[in-house]
């Protein structure tokens, strides 16, 4: 039975193990001819690296472990797509830095076994971004993290964080394979298996399962990236998202600024600021120096235009009659606007506030009419 085959057959028994999901969700032919059909399409052969330190699949366990995750890569394929076409988008700025720091390029792919190329991806342990960081580490290696601004979420800060870390990792373990085990379990978790175990080879160490998977992972999404149509991935340019087009403004600000002045002043919308900063939290930038991204071609002009914003906006605040509300028990925010009609998100940055900020009984308002 070859693979197309196998394919197939699985899906027959799910067909009849649930009626009603496949009633819902039909499996054409046309995608089961997209699975490769043949045992030689996932063979996996010699010589195969990661970060230049190779592969023993002379091994049979290693051997089998890879082929599961490179099996399991294949079968997911509207996910994988979608890390070849979100790949397209912010591969070329990951590559880059790790060229400019003499890093091996192998590491970009963790960042996709990481948060599959997604910036407000998060997990239960409280890592968040592309890379994955946790709040501690994140800051240990240059990153802002809190209320205002979350640098995980920037693919070039969270990128040169990553970088930073790998490059310490590296130089406590010794080997590429380890310093990204460490990555994903913890330095002391893998020093203490280490010391247990009395090897420091990756495929002899007995780890967590998710440790245990982990560079396997990362080598089946190398393999097929590296290979799409082998792999019955057969993606054209025009399928794959355009990088990002930006240019970067420098803002030096004393006070909080609605991102929307932002949008403004760069001739776009709201939204399109979000998403080229996805580190800015709520609908304000926070007093200080930042480096912003706007859409390309908006730079020209933008210090101006925002400066007339800002001033705009300072002589209608001067002009405006200011008044004090004393929040009362059972109110909230939105009941708050509501009463006094005016709109939520001027209420909040009027008072630099959040949409889930907590106010209590007592607590006083400004106001401006």
């Amino acid at each position: 039975m070859n693979i197309r085959q196998a394919f197939l057959a699985m899906t027959t028994w799910i067909f009849l193990a649930a009626p009603g999901l496949a009633a819902e969700t039909p499996l054409k032919i046309s995608e089961v001819s997209l699975f490769p059909t043949n045992l030689a399409d996932i063979r996996i052969s010699p010589p195969l690296d990661f970060c230049g330190e190779p592969v023993p699949l002379d091994d049979p366990d290693i051997l089998e472990n890879l082929e599961k995750e490179l099996l399991l890569t294949i079968w997911n394929r509207p996910q994988f797509i979608l890390y070849v076409k979100r790949s397209a988008r912010y591969m070329p700025f990951i590559e880059k830095m790790l060229r400019e720091n003499h890093m091996p390029e192998d590491l970009k792919y963790v960042a996709i076994a990481e948060s599959a190329l997604l910036p407000h991806i998060g997990s239960s342990a409280g890592a968040v971004g592309y890379w994955q960081f946790i709040k501690w580490t994140g800051q240990k290696y240059g990153l802002r993290i809190d209320n205002d601004i979350d640098e995980r979420r920037n693919i070039f800060a969270s990128t040169r964080a990553a970088i930073r870390y790998f490059k310490k990792l590296y130089g406590d373990f010794g080997s590429w394979t380890l310093a990204a085990a460490s990555y994903n379990m913890g330095e002391a978790g893998l020093n203490r298996r280490i010391a247990e175990q009395n090897t420091r080879n990756y495929y002899h160490l007995y780890l967590p399962l998710e440790t245990q998977r982990y560079i396997f992972r990362i080598l089946a999404i190398k393999l097929v990236l590296s290979d799409l149509s082998k792999y019955g991935f057969d993606l054209s340019p025009s399928d794959l998202y355009p990088p990002v087009a930006f240019d970067r403004v420098r803002l030096d600000i004393t006070s909080d600024v609605p991102v929307r002045t932002i949008a403004d002043a760069a001739g776009t919308y709201f939204k399109k600021i979000k998403d080229l900063n996805p580190e800015i939290r709520g609908n304000r930038l926070v007093q200080g120096n930042h480096v912003i991204l706007v859409p390309k071609g908006a730079s020209k002009g933008f210090a101006q235009r925002f400066n007339t914003l800002l001033a705009q906006q300072k002589a209608a605040r001067a002009a405006m009659k200011k008044e004090i509300y004393v929040v009362k028990a059972g109110d909230t925010l939105t009941l708050i606007a509501e009463s006094l009609n005016i709109p939520l998100r001027d209420l909040l940055e009027w008072n630099q506030l959040r949409y889930n900020s907590t106010i209590h009984p007592g607590q006083r308002l400004l106001v401006m009419r």
